[in-house]
């Protein structure tokens, strides 16, 4: 059976969505974090630090009870989203030599 890459839904926590659980704002909030269900790291950082740039003032706290990520991913996702950034396509999220170290070195080939 092949297994889902999609991260689990985050469940909003906002009052609307706790008192009004149907409502047109529970739906919108759904929506968003079905789209961020879908997305690897990098991405889910910068599609809310759009959505943190188009908010008013409260937009960080508003995107915390809503996706559940923290403060610094909103705000890292924000500045990544400002500052120009060259457009390399890569097949890596993450920079290389990030991550765990292995707990055994593999031996070198000769």
């Amino acid at each position: 059976m092949k297994q889902s890459k999609t991260k689990p839904l985050h469940k909003c926590v906002c009052e609307v969505c706790q008192q009004h659980p149907y409502s047109e704002i529970a739906k919108e909030h759904q929506a968003i974090n079905r789209v961020l269900a879908t997305l690897d790291e990098k991405n889910r950082r910068r599609f809310v630090g759009l959505l943190a740039l188009q908010a008013d003032h409260g937009g960080i706290q508003w995107l915390i009870e809503i996706t559940g990520l923290s403060r610094n991913t909103i705000c890292r996702g924000r500045a990544e989203i400002q500052r120009a950034e060259p457009r390399v396509v890569r097949d890596r999220v993450r920079r290389p030599g990030g991550g765990r170290q292995a707990v055994e070195k593999k031996p070198r080939r000769s």
